[in-house]
């Protein structure tokens, strides 16, 4: 079982590290509040940018009131994301809300543009083609995610003026 160090106790009292790897958050899981329920055992390392993708919409006919978000390569383009420190027991449970193993999302690997500089990442990619609208409320969900994580105001104010 980990503790607060995120090292775990073996049969015996010896340590180990507890393997996490960094996820790149971007949509409504910018949301810090949102993501200590769906990982409450990962911690919030940072943000950052992932250069050369887009944010945007897809899959109309699997959302529950529009099109899903997703991220598309794009050279031209940028995404804000959260960066956190999954923590195993928590990838299972973040699979699942994102609906993995229905096929809904895969996971990818990427780098993330930090302060510190380029970090190796993972983020979900919608399974279906770029196309449809979100729903406003979804849209204005995702806006508010953004703005709580510290985004620039130009990228939240894009996000509120985006179609829906």
């Amino acid at each position: 079982m980990p503790d607060a160090s995120g090292r775990g106790l073996r049969a015996g009292g010896s340590r180990r590290l507890t393997v996490m790897s960094l996820y790149a958050a971007y949509a409504t899981n910018l949301d810090a509040r949102q993501m200590s329920r769906r990982a409450p055992h990962s911690p919030l390392r940072g943000s950052g940018w992932l250069s050369g993708w887009r944010l945007t919409f897809g899959g109309e006919q699997l959302g529950w009131e529009g099109s899903l978000a997703t991220v598309v390569e794009d050279e031209k383009e940028q995404v804000f994301v959260t960066l956190y420190d999954i923590a195993p027991m928590d990838e299972e449970g973040l699979d699942r809300w994102e609906g993995v193993q229905l096929g809904i999302y895969r996971k990818v690997k990427l780098r993330a543009q930090t302060l510190d500089g380029e970090v190796a990442v993972w983020t979900y990619v919608l399974n279906d083609y770029e196309g449809g609208l979100p729903a406003a409320r979804y849209l204005g969900l995702i806006a508010d995610a953004a703005e709580s994580a510290g985004a620039p105001d130009d990228y939240v104010l894009d996000l509120r003026h985006r179609p829906c």
